[in-house]
């Protein structure tokens, strides 16, 4: 055996007292034998984990070394070749059997990494995972999530051709790049599938293949429980070119026809193309194939040991054949000259177009310029504008200084102030105002399809993303977002119409529990900025981070804080900061003060709230009271305790809490003695003004929470005296 190690660029010559087939052998039962051993390798991880998905892994198999054999361009060698085509697993819970292909073809994947499947601290996880195992190019698992995210991958692909090597004739750009998607039955009954079929059909992203499983089983049984579609038709309809591939004549799949099919996909087709391929679920076992049985379990000691009889094979677990091994790994020599010349390719093309070179070489490192903070609009004390509107003008400012940024909403534009002007319509079309360079996506009323294929666009080089719709919406999103957080990517979520004050549009629209829930989520920033100050200052904050954030916006006009750009820029980008300062009058407390001194009390708002806090907190004269804005409790909470205690004394324990939205998630900011002035029942349909007031989001309210906050931290301090 080999635990499949590489040494510069050819693997170290294996030692196995396995049986040696020569070099004779040709390449059809080089093939045969490779499948045969991937196979076995699939069943044999998952029996000694006790737990994954043999079924799929076992039948296909053939169609994973005949794509990463001969179609997928790779080198295993440089997996974040930039040249490379992508490989995207849809059906993630069959990882077994991308990983097997990644030990085989000599990527950083050993065969012990393949003996420690789904165990703690694998290297080979359950599901694939972005950024723990080399090869995998996206994290994947909920079905319909990797198909839609290599939707984003195709679009992004051909946007940065477009972009920066127009005039290369069809099939010669350095920028022309495939993905590839195996997909099972579960990927294409979520609802997801549909939205983003709809989308890469619209946009005739022909540089996207997908191998749909059409094994005719899932857990439950037979796939007639649940459907009777005919998914190529839905595919055909949609703009799709669709092929089918039935069984070879021994029930196997006809790896011979798949490439055929797959042969005639070039890199200068106009359509995406859905091969639906017909396989028997945990071919070749004798006794589990086409059972549901053989989805998600070990197929068992004794039907392994029978599928090793049914192959013709008498050999112990985990045994791979010196020569299958160098006959897998002959891509390693194929990938570094396909790179080579690619390379060669690369660097004329950088000589003939320098300014752009630069311009990739910086996006794709993710550095921003070192003026872009100057670029940006100011917003000044007294202006008054909704959030929204800020962040439009913002959004024009970053289009200027950052050719990367591109982005979109969910058919909804001109109410999230999301367009980019003069940057034309991402459309295929060829068209005054329109194009593949285009920097406006039109992703219609597909706000699930949107956000994953959001994640696959930000997959690709350097690419900034932004993408709009209403917060009550990003319901629809939350797994994408999920996996954004997962793989920390650099998306940006414009969230606008975020409370109830936009009004008669009434509690379906009105988004009461996003917030708390959007925080609930690890990895992930929730940006609610006050005004238009800290709309630009978040925007800049959120491009520095680089990770993915959600930027709650505000429909209705507010005023501009009079506070300087310096304190807000500093402020924001640390998650929370003092607005103001009030002194007490001679009547009021001790220790109130406007010099960094101990409040009375201390009111943290985010977003609009803000200005009502302010409003209310001119009305008390008697007690001196802090007003915190907390635009970001993710980067509040991960800055120094020295920082948040300057802000938050852990001394006041009179605290309130002001937000627009359910009260849940913080208690912990209020504290015991403390006060959270929220919303936790649903809106009503009315004017603006008459919600808000109807719900709470009063002066009067505010006023009233700080003095009862005062009240019990007085009586806490008495009773702790």
């Amino acid at each position: 055996m080999t635990d499949g190690t590489v040494v510069g660029d050819q693997p170290v010559p294996p030692r196995t007292g396995a049986p040696h087939v020569t070099h004779a052998v040709n390449q059809a039962t080089l093939d045969a034998a490779a499948v045969t051993t991937a196979r076995l390798l699939a069943l044999d991880a998952v029996e000694r984990a006790g737990s994954g998905h043999p079924g799929t892994a076992a039948a296909l198999a053939p169609v994973a070394h005949l794509l990463f054999q001969k179609h997928l361009r790779h080198d295993p060698q440089a997996p974040d070749w930039a040249g490379r085509d992508r490989f995207v697993l849809s059906c993630g819970h069959a990882s077994v059997l991308l990983y097997t292909q990644l030990f085989l073809t000599g990527y950083d994947v050993s065969l012990d990494d393949l003996k420690a499947f789904r165990s703690f601290g694998s290297r080979t996880p359950g599901h694939p995972e972005l950024g723990h195992t080399p090869g995998v190019e996206t994290t994947t698992g909920p079905l319909g999530q990797g198909l839609a995210t290599a939707v984003g991958m195709a679009m992004a692909m051909l946007h940065e051709r477009a972009v920066n090597d127009p005039d290369a004739a069809p099939g010669e750009s350095v920028f022309d790049r495939r993905v590839f998607v195996l997909a099972s039955d579960g990927d294409l009954q979520e609802g997801l599938s549909y939205e983003a079929g709809a989308l890469a059909g619209r946009h005739r992203l022909g540089n996207l293949t997908v191998i749909y499983d059409d094994n005719d089983i899932q857990i439950e049984g037979d796939t007639s429980l649940t459907s009777s579609e005919n998914v190529g038709a839905r595919f055909a309809a949609q703009g799709w070119r669709v092929d089918h591939v039935g069984l070879a004549s021994d029930g196997d799949v006809d790896v011979e026809a798949l490439d055929e099919v797959l042969s005639t996909t070039d890199r200068r087709g106009d359509r995406p193309h859905l091969v639906v391929l017909k396989s028997q679920i945990a071919w070749p076992a004798p006794n589990a194939r086409n059972t549901s049985a053989s989805h998600g379990a070990p197929l068992g000691a004794a039907e392994v040991a029978a599928t090793r009889v049914e192959l013709g094979v008498d050999s112990e677990p985990f045994t791979v054949d010196d020569a299958v091994l160098a006959h897998t790994r002959s891509v390693l020599e194929r990938g570094r000259a396909a790179r080579e010349a690619w390379q060669v390719a690369a660097d004329a093309w950088e000589l003939d177009h320098p300014a752009a070179a630069a311009e990739l070489r910086r996006s794709r490192s993710r550095t921003l310029p070192a003026d872009l903070g100057s670029r940006l609009p100011v917003f000044s004390p007294g202006d008054t504008l909704a959030t929204r509107d800020a962040s439009g003008k913002v959004i024009q400012a970053l289009a200027e200084a950052l050719p990367e940024l591109w982005g979109g909403s969910a058919d909804l534009a001109e109410p999230n102030r999301t367009a980019i002007a003069g940057g034309a319509s991402y459309l295929p079309e060829e068209a005054p105002g329109t194009g593949r360079a285009g920097r406006n996506v039109h992703w219609g009323v597909r706000e699930g399809a949107m956000a994953s294929a959001m994640n696959g666009i930000a997959l690709i080089d350097g690419s900034r993303f932004f993408a709009g719709t209403f917060l009550v919406f990003s319901d629809y999103q939350r797994p994408a977002i999920r996996l954004a957080a997962l793989m920390q990517l650099p998306v940006t979520y414009l969230w606008s119409h975020d409370s109830v004050a936009l009004g008669a549009d009434g509690p379906t629209h009105q988004p009461i529990e996003h917030l708390a829930s959007l925080r609930a989520m690890p990895g992930f920033s929730v940006v609610r900025p006050a005004d238009g100050a800290e709309t630009a200052a978040a925007w800049l904050a959120i491009l520095e981070k680089d990770g993915p954030a959600g930027l709650v916006l505000a429909r209705q006009p507010l005023p501009v804080a009079a506070t300087p750009a310096d304190v807000v820029l500093a402020g924001v980008r640390r998650g929370a900061y003092v607005v103001q300062d009030a002194p007490a009058s001679a009547g009021g407390s001790a220790g109130g003060s406007t010099d960094g001194g101990t409040p009375d009390v201390v009111v943290v708002a985010t977003g609009s709230e803000v200005a009502l806090v302010l409003e209310a907190v001119a009305r008390i004269d008697d007690l001196a009271v802090r007003v915190v804005s907390m635009p970001c409790r993710e980067w509040f909470d991960a800055e120094p305790a020295e920082y948040r205690e300057q802000v938050l004394p852990r001394a006041v324990s009179a605290r309130v809490v002001v937000e627009a939205a359910a009260s849940f998630g913080w208690e912990g900011v209020a504290g015991p003695d403390g006060v959270v002035v929220g919303i936790d029942e649903f809106g009503l349909s009315a004017p603006a003004a008459d919600a808000l007031r109807e719900r709470g989001m009063t002066t009067d309210r505010v006023v009233a929470a700080v003095r009862a906050a005062a009240a019990r931290a007085a009586v806490g301090r008495a009773a702790r005296a």
